[in-house]
């Protein structure tokens, strides 16, 4: 199986990765044509085209201007332990052995509006750029079209061996993957917290939830889609009423 998931806006570049293992962004080339196209853009525009305070533009802005390559430890950091949002807070990287690391590293995926597809080890520099942003870049109209090929064609290659895709990415990134063009069955595992006499999804809880469910199938070594149903972290199982073979639910 391949899991994929979202990036996060919180990032820490302050505290050092507890391994030095890393590996290089696939698609480095790209995040460098992305990086010389948002330089070219006024800090009003930045800030219009990403709903940025004034001090969060000035930031990104610095940060377009320092990214450098080629990447090291010194001037970036493992993405694994570089995001730091709700989902990252269920994965709880920084708990994982090596062990772990190396299922990750086989296993996860990371979609990114600046990077495209991160595997966990693959070093990053701090940036604020969201799949969703209505950004044209190199000729293409935003960054789901400016992905769509690149990102779509490197998930096919890894579905070559895994054949199943666990998606626990929001749709917003997510939807940088052209479907119909997708070689294997993907599976988008739903989290629901119990309101009243119904069932709700709440951001903050299925951000987590999904994180926390990345690190289930990390932890036990899962290949086998089947098995994620035994998923029971946080008070949280699985409602065969609600689900269906491609959205299994899970309610707490």
């Amino acid at each position: 199986m391949l899991i994929v998931i979202s990036p996060a806006k919180k990032l820490d570049f302050e505290n050092q990765a507890p391994l030095k293992d890393f590996s290089q962004p696939l698609f480095l080339k790209e995040a460098n044509l992305l990086i010389n196209d948002l330089k070219k853009c006024k800090p009003e525009e930045i800030s219009k085209l990403m709903g940025l305070s004034e001090n969060l533009t000035k930031l990104n802005i610095q940060r377009y201007k320092t990214f450098k390559t080629p990447f090291n430890l010194k001037n970036s950091k493992q993405a694994l332990y570089a995001f730091r949002g709700d989902t990252y807070v269920g994965l709880d990287a920084d708990t994982m052995e090596s062990k772990q690391v190396k299922f990750a590293q086989d296993h996860l995926r990371i979609l990114s509006g600046l990077y495209g597809l991160v595997s966990p080890l693959d070093l990053i520099q701090p940036y604020r750029l969201e799949m969703g942003t209505k950004f044209s870049c190199q000729g293409k109209a935003n960054l789901h079209k400016f992905w769509n090929e690149p990102v779509t064609n490197k998930v096919n290659e890894l579905l070559d061996k895994k054949k199943v895709l666990i998606n626990l990415a929001s749709k917003e990134y997510f939807s940088a993957i052209d479907l119909k063009k997708l070689n294997g069955e993907v599976i988008t595992p739903v989290f629901k917290e119990k309101k009243d006499d119904d069932y709700k999804i709440i951001s903050f809880f299925a951000k987590k939830a999904r994180g926390m469910m990345s690190r289930y199938i990390i932890d036990n070594e899962l290949t086998d889609p089947k098995d994620i149903l035994s998923f029971d972290r946080d008070n949280y199982k699985y409602n065969k009423k609600l689900s269906t073979p491609s959205e299994p639910v899970f309610t707490r």
